[in-house]
């Protein structure tokens, strides 16, 4: 197998950095870091505008013709350039799972009102009481009639502030074990008895709380069959964790502090990328990033022959998030003393780059499934290993 860049990729990177050069200013950037909101809807308007949205989906439901290999580029450079793009990152991913488990109807509005730029969908997963062990929800759906009545609350609903539809796990047989009485609905954010709160974070990101208050939805929001919620989100987890996922492809760090350490001179007259220590962590920093960059693609690639694993997702998202804190820590060493300046310091290196990273590292172990239950995964589903903890 080979994880090397293809020649079209590479034929397109070109273009790709002129279109974010053209299209997404650094403005732009600056804006996410300060409200928190880790989405820039103008950019996503520009992406659906030129067709890099709907690159290589089915055309029968509003995929462009516009070359797969570039938007793939583009994605990386808007990813290069700063940019968070999680609100797209989570439709992308549950539009993929509509696409795999949804109707024919449903594939049609959700997948064709996503790559329209009409609808974004927040993670309803995680809830105060349970955190990664999402299967434990308490969030209940009742029939009544042709409709489903929705009651509980949801945690790290990251987006919903701006999105036009949350995936939410609900209870809907409570006298199962947990995971076999669960459902997936699509619950519209405009919903009577809705209701969503900010919540800051260490990482910077400004995430939500979501409130259902008998929420009503018809019965044509569940998304797979009744009570297969469970494996219905974990098709979706595939694509969380690296596989189509543009948020795969994240901000490398190792040439940013390689430039400032060409740059800066210390007391004694050399310069910082003259010592061994940092040349040496430096160089660790760029295999991290390459080896998390190629997982990614790894787990597209096998994607791609038909391969829908979570382990290979589970590999990516470990690697990254583990490597992330390291990488991080590391630089802020490399730094010294300022490294720890934000960027409202104004004089703080890299603009603040890696202290902002830090904190977000740190947040990234916990983000779409902690690293304990990304190793569990890797341990049962590639390894073979036996649970560790009884089924329920």
């Amino acid at each position: 197998m080979d994880f090397q860049l293809s020649d079209d990729l590479a034929a397109h990177r070109g273009a790709a950095r002129a279109w974010v050069a053209a299209n997404a200013p650094h403005e732009w950037v600056e804006e996410q870091r300060r409200s928190g909101l880790y989405m820039t809807l103008p950019l996503h308007e520009l992406l659906v505008r030129d067709g890099i949205l709907a690159a290589g989906w089915d055309p029968a439901y509003g995929g462009s013709d516009v070359d797969p290999d570039f938007a793939r580029a583009v994605y990386e450079e808007v990813a290069a350039a700063g940019f968070h793009q999680d609100a797209w990152s989570t439709t992308a991913m549950v539009v993929k799972t509509v696409e795999q488990v949804g109707t024919e109807e449903q594939k049609r509005e959700y997948i064709g009102g996503a790559l329209r730029g009409e609808i974004l969908i927040a993670l309803g997963y995680s809830e105060p009481d349970s955190g990664s062990d999402v299967a434990a929800a308490k969030t209940t759906a009742v029939r009544d009639g042709d409709e489903w009545v929705i009651n509980g609350q949801k945690m790290f609903t990251s987006t919903a502030q701006i999105c036009s539809h949350v995936f939410v796990l609900a209870r809907t047989d409570p006298n199962v074990p947990k995971h076999e009485g669960l459902s997936l609905f699509m619950v519209p954010t405009a919903s009577e008895g809705y209701d969503c709160h900010p919540m800051e974070t260490l990482g910077g990101q400004t995430t939500t709380t979501t409130y259902y208050s008998d929420v009503r939805v018809p019965d044509s929001a569940l998304i797979g069959d009744l009570n297969q919620g469970w494996s219905v989100m974990n098709v979706a987890l595939v694509f969380e964790r690296g596989v189509g996922n543009p948020s795969s492809f994240e901000h490398p760090l190792a040439e940013e502090l390689a430039e400032w350490a060409r740059e800066t001179v210390r007391a004694d007259g050399s310069r910082v990328i003259d010592d061994p220590l940092v040349t040496e962590r430096i160089g660790r920093m760029v295999v991290d990033e390459e080896i998390s960059r190629l997982l990614a693609h790894r787990a597209n690639w096998l994607a791609d022959h038909g391969d829908r694993s979570t382990a290979h997702g589970a590999m990516r998202k470990l690697f990254s998030a583990e490597a992330a804190v390291r990488n991080t820590t590391a630089g802020l060493d490399v730094l010294g003393a300022d490294g720890v300046l934000a960027t409202a310091a104004g004089d703080a290196p890299l603009g603040g780059d890696l202290e902002r990273e830090f904190r977000y590292a740190v947040v990234k172990t916990i983000y779409g499934g902690s690293s304990e239950i990304m190793r569990d995964i890797i341990a049962q589903r590639f390894l073979g290993l036996p649970k560790n903890r009884p089924k329920n």
